[in-house]
């Protein structure tokens, strides 16, 4: 499999702009790496949106990520715990270089919210207007998580 960091970049970000929510962007940018239908990505990506469920806690692209390193190195045997653990290591790495480039890792503090008191209103997803798309820069992180998974296997061609 070639790796293109700039297409996988830029049909993550095209699938956000298209209404997907970040963590569907990103693992459906890479639906090959998953070996998975985009239809099939989209469906288990869906609820880690919104920092997982719209609850504003780890970014759903981070999600994404941590999806990710369980389709590039899998660790399926419980009793294996040198996969366990080099699985973990990945999730680790891309979350650290996620931080490292955003400054943190946790939607609310990334899009500069309080924590809010859950309710029936706290589930809506926003509209996508184009007011949404001004005020919010997670499409700036969803390309960032886009990039750091395409390098990674870039570097592993």
């Amino acid at each position: 499999m070639q790796i293109n960091i700039a297409e996988r970049i830029e049909r993550a970000r095209s699938l956000f702009l298209e209404g997907y929510n970040c963590a569907q962007a990103v693992v459906m940018a890479f639906d090959d790496v998953m070996d998975m239908s985009p239809e099939m990505a989209a469906r288990i990506a869906a609820p880690f949106g919104g920092g997982m469920g719209r609850m504003r806690e780890v970014c759903g692209t981070v999600s994404a990520m941590s999806m990710l390193a369980g389709a590039i190195s899998p660790s399926i045997d419980p009793k294996n715990m040198l996969e366990r653990k080099q699985n973990y290591a990945l999730v680790q790495q891309f979350a650290d270089s996620f931080r490292q480039e955003n400054g943190d890792i946790v939607c609310r503090r990334l899009l500069g919210l309080e924590p809010k008191e859950e309710s029936a209103e706290t589930a809506m997803p926003s509209e996508r207007t184009a007011e949404y798309y001004k005020k919010r820069p997670c499409v700036e992180y969803v390309g960032c998580a886009a990039r750091i998974v395409a390098q990674y296997l870039k570097d592993r061609e």
